[in-house]
């Protein structure tokens, strides 16, 4: 289908128009889709003394995985990159989606996104970053401090970095209650909602005591809804387009890959040296 047609438009407007619901339902499947793939890796991805493969084997098959999850991820976005320039496709697209959404959410519920949307904020995430680094420290996880500090601050670089490449200007809004400056693709909330609650989940679920082993998948599931939410309370706030916080998921996905990635392969070659 393509981006100009009137189907494709209906669709959108239609889908804008009952944005509420629509996010209710993605919410819940995006958290189900996660425990779903916890319960697979927690079945088929995890060495025991009764596998047939090695550890290595293990390591290089979620090596894969992640690097599978970069070049799509890096696809998307360029994907999304590409279509940008045109404005009778995906500009119109976008344009449409917020006009929509401005028509007909409510007050009461834009109020909502703005206590959703502070958990992306700068402020807060460098102060979590900044916490988390001082009890790793403490906890004598130093490997594990500098992956923590370099996923958040090497995001905090890329994305002004990608915002200066592109110079997209920002949705207009008038209700008043979020504010933002800068230029808009990708989203930085988007972003740095899922390296910095990505790698939190992380750093839980490698730290957490056995005896805490049951509060793994929730703290992966709650993390990716925070993720989620926070971005997406961007759109419904008006101070992104739809597409912004897409590329924003996308290339925060594809940084947070890279760091795990990084962090496990230097977690092996401890274990084996």
């Amino acid at each position: 289908m393509e981006l100009d047609s009137s189907a494709l438009r209906h669709a959108v407007q239609s889908l804008a128009s009952h944005a509420l619901p629509a996010f209710g339902v993605a919410l819940v499947v995006l958290i189900a889709a996660v425990c779903g793939l916890w319960w697979l890796g927690l079945r088929y991805g995890v060495h025991r003394e009764t596998s047939r493969f090695a550890p290595l084997a293990y390591l290089l098959a979620y090596l894969a995985l992640g690097f599978a999850l970069i070049i799509g991820a890096a696809a998307l976005f360029a994907e999304i990159a590409e279509n940008l320039g045109d404005g009778r496709k995906l500009g119109q697209l976008d344009l449409l989606f917020s006009d929509t959404i401005r028509a007909t959410i409510s007050v009461d519920a834009l109020r909502f996104f703005v206590l959703l949307t502070h958990l992306g904020d700068p402020i807060l995430l460098t102060a979590l970053c900044l916490a988390g680094a001082l009890v790793l420290l403490w906890q004598r996880q130093r490997g594990l401090c500098i992956g923590w500090v370099g996923a958040i601050a090497g995001n905090a670089v890329l994305n002004p970095l990608l915002k200066n490449i592109f110079e997209r200007a920002r949705p207009l809004h008038e209700h008043g209650l979020a504010f933002a400056d800068g230029w808009s693709f990708p989203s930085g909330h988007a972003s740095s909602s899922v390296v910095a609650y990505g790698m939190l989940a992380y750093l839980l679920v490698r730290l957490l005591p056995a005896r805490w082993s049951a509060m793994r998948q929730p703290v992966v599931a709650a993390a990716a809804a925070v993720a989620f939410a926070t971005g997406s309370s961007r759109v419904f706030l008006q101070v992104h387009f739809a597409s912004d916080v897409l590329a924003g998921f996308a290339s925060g996905a594809a940084w947070l890959a890279v760091c795990i990635g990084a962090l496990e392969l230097a977690r092996y070659r401890k274990r084996t040296a």
